[in-house]
């Protein structure tokens, strides 16, 4: 057995199913490794993809995905999946094959420090210097990658120790008991939630990795307390509950906006504050906070917790039910806000322009969607209309990166869905120019046998920076956002895939529904009228929150 074989074993103790990877010179033992194990070895087209599909699989399971790249450019491809899986709170282990430690000390072929490029974008890293570290290394990556908050870690494997002879076996996993909040933190936010008489609970995604959802959504219901949910956090509580006034994060003011305007206690569970800044929420400082959460409050000057209660989210919101006292008390300003809010959303249901209005977009493709089925959206304008327009009946049906926020991700967090979900309908919701990022993806797909349906907002650039742009510097002042682009539908073909266009607005759901019952990958390419994006922010301008 070499140091090879002992990390794959390893892998195979942690319950690893998939290693994500591109093969490379100073892996080559890794992979023969792999050849001979449980796992399975996917091959993607481009490292970047790899890093992705980790990342999504992480966030789906709560298991660490695992990538793995050769040194150099491969490593260097890995960084930017890495990294958005580090602040999404992803799970995911990176593994990097390298030099030899005999040529780390002069300047040698394709050597980059990986150990140091990787830190500032892990929750911790280290390099193999010896076989017989390994199960060590590999427990403790896994430990720190899967523990609250969940994160990236990286794996340095120097291909002449990866090659060393070596006896031992990986460590006994254990599980590590549940922490529970003070007595103290308990009494005083039930007395707080008490005294409040416009309380609004603001949850986020680290309530889904907590799998809070029904303590969430009893809380809520039993407290009488409206939820808004972040980005990240769709789908904790059902978006047709009375009490759901569905996602806050955008950059502008929104409906959503005057429920905090008119909030004297934010209750903020799971939140995270990479997910939407209190800044945006909480400017001066003022609103009255409770911070619920497996860990403690990040330290913000907009975000001080009167109290914080630190410890399985759960069992501390059904403690706070035993003592907090709320009966009688109602939020009337908060139910007018949600027929507001659900008005603007139905307005779009019968929409006949073309191109299609992205709301009118995203209305259907929730019409097609089921209660289970998965969306992972990219990031671009449409990622802002679908964080407003999409809404989920459960938790991670609906997945948004916004801590990283990094494009690419849709069609290989879409694969990732599809492997961990088989049976359900996954759709990968992307501009053109994320789509052109990380294509290459559905030839991966294809082959590994993941059928979904890519869903390209056709705009022919890049069209949330000139909705910034015009924001910024005045309505048609945008540069540098435009460009070409292939035919979509040739392009799915000649891979093998289904190609289809999108030439009316009663197009879209047969087509949707056509597409979504193929056997090999789909992709529809639908054009978009973001006008609408302008439009959406000369409304918000003129909001007036009449309390």
């Amino acid at each position: 057995m070499n140091t090879a074989d002992l990390l794959v074993q390893c892998l195979e103790n942690e319950g690893v199913q998939y290693v994500f990877g591109l093969p490379g010179e100073e892996n080559l033992h890794v992979l023969e490794a792999l050849k001979n194990s449980s796992i399975k070895f996917i091959t993607t087209r481009h490292e970047q993809g790899a890093a992705f599909m980790a990342d999504v699989y992480g966030r789906l399971t709560g298991k660490a995905g695992v990538c793995l790249s050769t040194l150099g450019p491969g490593a260097t491809n890995l960084m930017t999946g890495v990294a958005d899986a580090n602040l999404d709170g992803a799970p995911l282990v990176a593994i990097t094959g390298q030099v030899g430690t005999d040529r780390m000390h002069i300047e040698s072929h394709q050597y980059l420090d990986l150990v140091a490029m990787f830190a500032p974008v892990t929750k911790w890293n280290k390099q193999i210097v010896r076989p017989s570290i390994t199960p060590e290394v590999v427990r403790k990556g896994f430990k720190v990658a899967q523990t609250e908050k969940p994160g990236a870690v990286h794996i340095d494997l120097p291909e002449n120790i990866a090659a060393m002879p070596v006896e031992g076996q990986p460590l006994q996993k254990y599980n590590i008991e549940k922490t529970y909040a003070s007595f103290a933190s308990i009494r005083a936010a039930a007395a707080a939630i008490s005294q409040a008489v416009n309380p609004l609970i603001l949850v986020g995604n680290g309530a889904i990795r907590a799998q809070a959802s029904d303590a969430v959504t009893q809380f809520a219901t039993q407290m009488n307390i409206p939820v808004a949910n972040t980005f990240m956090g769709k789908g904790v509580i059902p978006y047709t509950h009375p009490l759901a006034l569905w996602s806050v994060g955008l950059q502008q003011r929104d409906f959503i906006t005057c429920a905090f305007d008119n909030a004297d206690l934010v209750i903020a569970i799971g939140y995270d504050l990479i997910e939407f800044s209190p800044k945006k929420w909480n400017s001066s400082g003022k609103i009255p906070i409770v911070h619920i959460a497996a860990s403690p409050a990040e330290i913000d000057s907009s975000y001080v917790p009167r109290t914080e209660v630190v410890g399985d989210i759960s069992d501390s919101l059904n403690e706070i039910l035993k003592l907090a006292d709320r009966q009688g008390k109602h939020n009337p300003f908060a139910i007018n806000l949600r027929s507001n809010i659900r008005a603007d959303y139905e307005q779009y249901a019968n929409d006949d322009g073309f191109p299609i209005k992205p709301q009118k977009l995203i209305y259907d493709l929730r019409q097609v969607m089921g209660p289970e089925d998965i969306v992972i959206s990219d990031v671009g304008a449409h990622k802002m209309w679908i964080a407003r327009h999409y809404h989920c009946h459960s938790p991670n049906t609906c997945l948004i990166s916004n801590g990283f926020a990094a494009m690419g991700i849709a069609i290989p967090g879409a694969l990732a869905a599809k492997l961990v979900y088989p049976n359900r309908k996954v759709v990968a919701a992307t501009g053109d120019g994320g789509f052109m990022m990380n294509c290459q993806e559905l030839e991966t797909a294809l082959r590994v046998g993941t059928p979904f349906v890519t869903l390209i907002f056709n705009d022919g650039g890049y069209g949330l920076i000139e909705w910034k742009q015009e924001n910024h510097f005045g309505k048609g002042r945008s540069s540098f956002v435009h460009f070409g682009n292939p035919d979509f539908v040739k392009f799915a073909e000649s891979m093998g895939l289904k190609g289809y266009r999108v030439e009316s607005a009663t197009d879209l759901v047969p087509i949707l529904k056509e597409a979504l019952a193929q056997d090999v990958p789909a992709v529809i390419d639908c054009p978009v009228d973001y006008r609408e994006n302008s439009r959406f922010s000369q409304k918000a301008d003129e909001l007036n929150c009449q309390v």
